[in-house]
């Protein structure tokens, strides 16, 4: 079984891989920029005993998505799990966002899914078997202000995931989605982050590992009868 997470050389990303490795999925760990973070994500989930290789590519370029996850889809006869999770942040009110801003976010989110997912789809479907679990945000389903441009790619996260799980769910494909709030990784850096607490119900910040949880459930076997959702990590926030 072969899984690949897209931008997992950290973060949430990093803590789906390892999930997942728990599972005993081999792992493709993507990386845009970073190869030696990425290098040792695969270094720990071999020292637990599991398989892994790093694959350097930018989701948003479909020239790199076909020329590197292209030929290894087609040496592996496809993969099992695909976990979308490469996304960034540009944050700044609508009014000050520039164009280079929105499009930046716009295309790691929303052409990194139809790059990716569209090259791991065929097999899948042949198989009749596959699980693709997409990252998106509560600023995707509530928007955030300061947030116009990441609350839209979100948000069309969901909309894809909801229309492509109506199309797939008869050849045994499942598609789901994963709407963290603030979880304590890079994108919450220089943040009010105790001023972010009070409006969350549970008063705390979540862990990476709280939204890998999530996506194992929607990987695992024990999963069986779950598509077309959007499931809330956020402490509350809704």
């Amino acid at each position: 079984m072969i899984a690949l997470v897209t931008g997992a050389s950290r973060g949430i990303g990093r803590a789906c891989a390892l999930e997942l490795a728990g599972q005993g999925y081999e792992l493709w760990v993507n990386y845009a920029k970073n190869a030696e973070l990425a290098e040792q994500v695969c270094a720990e989930v071999r020292q637990r005993g599991g398989k892994a290789q790093s694959l350097g590519f930018d989701v948003a370029d479909r020239a790199q998505v076909d020329g590197v996850l292209g030929p290894a889809l087609e040496a592996a006869g496809g993969i099992d799990v695909l976990v979308n999770n490469a996304g960034i942040t540009k944050d700044g009110l609508m009014m000050w966002m520039g164009p280079a801003d929105w499009d930046a976010v716009m295309s790691v989110s929303l052409d990194g899914f139809f790059n990716v997912t569209k090259a791991v789809l065929p097999k899948m479907l042949e198989r009749r078997a596959g699980r693709i679990v997409s990252m998106a945000s509560v600023s995707g389903a509530i928007g955030t202000a300061g947030q116009v441009n990441y609350s839209a790619a979100k948000a069309g996260i969901i909309g894809a995931t909801k229309a492509l799980a109506k199309e797939v769910a008869k050849r045994g494909v499942m598609v789901n989605c994963v709407a963290p709030g603030f979880i304590d990784t890079d994108m919450i850096q220089g943040l009010p982050v105790k001023e972010i607490v009070k409006l969350i119900p549970m008063q705390e910040v979540g862990k990476p590992e709280d939204v890998a949880g999530v996506v194992g459930f929607l990987c695992s076997p024990k999963c069986r009868y779950v598509t077309g959702q959007v499931i809330g990590v956020n402490g509350g926030v809704c």
